[in-house]
């Protein structure tokens, strides 16, 4: 097998000002959010709180997709390895987004609320757990875990380009095993915290796995947009091939077999259990124009991409995959909004405007803080011992 060579720069253009028109939309937006706080407050925040899920689901998706690289020595995945590291990589950065959400607890979270601690006796049960102290404690603990994994593998990934020590790819790896094991545990804890204890009386156990496998769902859809993006700008264009767009295809169709079988699962066994502290969750969304959404994501994030992606033809059609992965980052947000908005407007749909410009406002901020990293290093790490195997796809 020949080692080919890159043909391409490897060097983000210093004259594509993609990071500042994104910081700007993010900036302006999260401006406009913040009038809607003062007018809505209560709206506000479960607008907020919507689209930090969203995007804190890509940077985490991004980071196992990392931490699962290292751990299996892939090899097609390493020239497009450096996305998802820059993406991780602000995780401790994103974390400070959080603040928000703790400063308004009160207004998202009725758990916090000292009648229903008094009145409550379910409430009085789980107090243990849902109290605002050991809340806070809990939010430093993921974004320290997740904030570490991400900046160590990106640290060390950039410092193999610069020093070529393959010992350092052990190193990585090694730290992978027990941040797979922490990686899990914080996603699960922190999709209960963030999404599940709005409604503080229901619980599910596989939620957390539900909430993952949204996440590294969403992932592959950005890893193809990102690509189709610097394409279009004529960067990586012989480095990153088709054939690594068509595995991106395999695995977001792997990924959506994966998701649905998920929530399925959690919905059966909540169908047939059919007891009213858990079909209460469910009948609220299924009520009040809410259940549109649901067939909605349903048919935009499984029976459609499913049924396209099926063939090995489609996975390699441009157009088909970047259309299939639009589609699914919004049903994506439609089905996080599905899980979160009925806790606020249980009586029925309702769309503000606050959904949309805190949407843009960290989705600007987010792609900014990728962008701004992504351009500091190659784009391709370039001493990776199994980049020739990668690029010879």
């Amino acid at each position: 097998m020949s080692n080919p060579k890159i043909t391409d720069s490897l060097n983000f253009p210093s004259d594509l000002r993609v990071t500042q028109s994104l910081f700007g939309v993010g900036i302006v937006a999260l401006i406009a959010s913040g009038i809607g706080y003062f007018l809505q407050e209560q709206q506000f925040f479960f607008s907020y709180l919507l689209s930090f899920a969203f995007f804190s689901s890509i940077a985490l998706g991004s980071l196992f997709f990392i931490i699962l690289q290292h751990l299996t020595r892939s090899e097609w995945s390493v020239v497009l390895r450096r996305i998802p590291e820059a993406i991780s990589s602000n995780i401790w950065i994103w974390g400070l987004f959080m603040i928000p959400i703790l400063l308004g607890a009160h207004s998202l979270f009725t758990w916090t609320s000292a009648e229903k601690l008094a009145e409550d006796p379910i409430l009085q049960h789980k107090s243990y757990y849902l109290n605002i102290p050991f809340y806070v404690i809990r939010q430093f603990v993921y974004f320290g875990i997740w904030g570490f994994l991400g900046y160590f593998l990106y640290k060390n990934s950039v410092k193999m380009d610069e020093t070529g020590n393959y010992g350092l790819k052990t190193y990585m790896r090694r730290t992978c095993g027990p941040g797979a094991f922490f990686f899990a545990i914080t996603i699960a804890f922190a999709a209960f915290d963030w999404l599940m204890s709005l409604d503080y009386h229901w619980y599910s156990t596989i939620f957390g796995v539900y909430y993952f496998a949204m996440s590294f769902q969403g992932l592959f859809a950005v890893l193809i947009l990102i690509v189709m993006f610097l394409w279009k700008k004529g960067l990586l264009r012989n480095t990153i091939k088709k054939a690594h767009v068509f595995d991106l295809g395999i695995q977001l169709f792997g990924f959506t077999i994966f998701y649905a079988y998920i929530a399925f699962a959690q919905f059966l066994l909540i169908y047939y259990g059919n007891l009213p502290e858990e079909t209460s969750w469910f009948l609220e969304r299924l009520t009040g124009g809410y259940q549109y959404l649901a067939y909605f994501y349903l048919f935009g994030r499984f029976v459609i991409p499913f049924v396209v992606l099926l063939g090995k033809e489609a996975k390699s059609n441009y157009k088909i995959v970047t259309s299939i992965a639009i589609l699914i980052l919004v049903s994506h947000l439609v089905e996080l909004y599905w899980i979160v908005m009925p806790a606020l407007n249980a009586h029925g749909f309702h769309l503000s405007w606050m959904t949309i410009t805190s949407f843009l406002g960290l989705g600007g901020i987010f792609f900014g803080l990728f962008f701004h990293r992504f351009k500091k290093h190659k784009m391709v790490p370039i001493n990776d011992p199994l980049l020739a195997k990668s690029l010879n796809k």
